[in-house]
């Protein structure tokens, strides 16, 4: 989103280098100026500001404070000043993302979250974060969606850094960076008193196909049912920071492939939270077959999709935080959803953009449902602001 990686001092991540592969990103684009955030701060938040944002979502580059993953770079801290000042400025309320898939190039090279060392280097620079902006930062979310980058990027090679490596090393990253999400909550909250921190997992909900407690009880056993040796599951994730421990059905899936952890990594990871966050996009429709289990349903012929094909599943708004809810507490922050449309500009100079219009009330639609329904509902982030550069 910011662009200018390297200005000012800063260093590259492990996405500007993945970005230079031939054939890694679609028609070769790269991150060098994205959206040009960086070049358009002041115009980004008066966008912000225009629209009634009372709170902005951003993330922190982490090579750009840190370019060789351990020097500080005074430059780039002062981009995210410059930022949190213009959002206090226009009375919205900052939400700092402490890491967003960018990992210092430096550090990648030193095996990234495959490095034991993983997680002290995310504390050293949690605790830069927090002594730098705590006097004015108090909303604090410490991953973002982990299944992406550690099975996308580390599995798979559809994302930074690009590999493909077994499993047994896959998992040992993700218990690299769930230690890294347990010692940055306790960092910010010896640093930054009153702060409030969550994370931003992807809560991969199903709704259920009818009103029935069969269909509702096989909705919610499929959300947090581990039934395939892939990462993209919610109770991987989340259990493990709300102290529930790693998934059984996870544990059996995995064998001997699961790193060896002790209680007490354990409980570094199940630091207190305020809130119960996750990312929410699609979801499936699920019944009850003859047996009582989860069944997936077929998908609605000519349902609505977005640009990016996702089926758009406003009911995962209900049943989602109510499932979540339900597992962990609360309260429920919806850290991120959205669509992808195929906008274009019309013959008046304005983008009509009705898709997403509609997209939006029907979602938050759900949102006020779960409310008056005693679902404890405390946000709601759109994505995005800005056409970002993505994966």
């Amino acid at each position: 989103m910011e662009g200018a990686a390297q200005s000012d001092g800063g260093g590259a991540s492990n996405w500007d280098t993945f970005s230079e592969r031939p054939a890694a990103i679609f028609e070769a684009h790269s991150a060098q100026i994205a959206c040009d955030h960086y070049g358009r701060l002041d115009e980004d938040l008066d966008l912000l500001a225009a629209l009634g944002v009372d709170a902005y979502r951003f993330s922190i580059s982490w090579s750009r404070l840190f370019p060789d993953g351990f020097q500080p770079n005074d430059r780039g801290f002062a981009f995210y000043d410059r930022l949190i000042d213009g959002l206090l400025k226009r009375s919205i309320t900052p939400l700092l993302t402490l890491f967003h898939w960018e990992y210092p190039a430096a550090l990648e090279q030193l095996g990234g979250f495959l490095n034991p060392q993983s997680p002290l280097w995310f504390e050293r620079l949690t605790e830069a974060v927090a002594r730098r902006y705590g006097d004015r930062v108090q909303h604090y979310l410490t991953i973002n969606e982990p299944h992406a980058f550690i099975e996308g990027g580390l599995r798979h090679g559809r994302h930074a850094p690009g590999h493909r490596l077994p499993l047994s090393e896959v998992l040992k990253a993700g218990h690299h960076a769930l230690l890294a999400h347990g010692r940055a909550t306790q960092a910010l909250r010896a640093l930054v008193p009153g702060s409030w921190v969550a994370m931003a997992p992807v809560l991969i909900s199903a709704t259920p196909e009818s009103n029935s407690k069969a269909d509702l009880h096989a909705a919610r056993t499929w959300t947090f049912s581990m039934t395939s040796r892939e990462l993209r599951s919610s109770s991987f994730w989340m259990d493990p920071v709300y102290g529930r421990g790693y998934p059984d059905d996870g544990l059996r899936l995995f064998a001997r492939d699961m790193p060896r952890f002790s209680a007490s990594d354990l409980d570094l990871i199940a630091q207190p939270l305020d809130a119960v966050g996750f990312n929410l996009y699609d979801a499936c429709v699920v019944r009850a077959d003859e047996d009582g289990r989860p069944s997936v349903c077929p998908p609605v012929v000519g349902g609505p999709h977005t640009a990016f094909n996702w089926a758009v599943s406003e009911a995962a708004h209900y049943f989602g935080p109510k499932f979540a809810a339900e597992r962990y507490g609360g309260p429920i922050v919806i850290t991120e959803n959205g669509l992808s449309c195929r906008d274009w500009i019309h013959l008046d100079g304005c983008v009509h953009d009705a898709d997403r219009i509609d997209f939006i009330r029907r979602h938050i639609t759900q949102l006020e449902r779960a409310h008056r329904d005693g679902i404890p509902i405390y946000g709601y982030f759109h994505w995005s602001l800005l056409d970002n550069f993505e994966w």
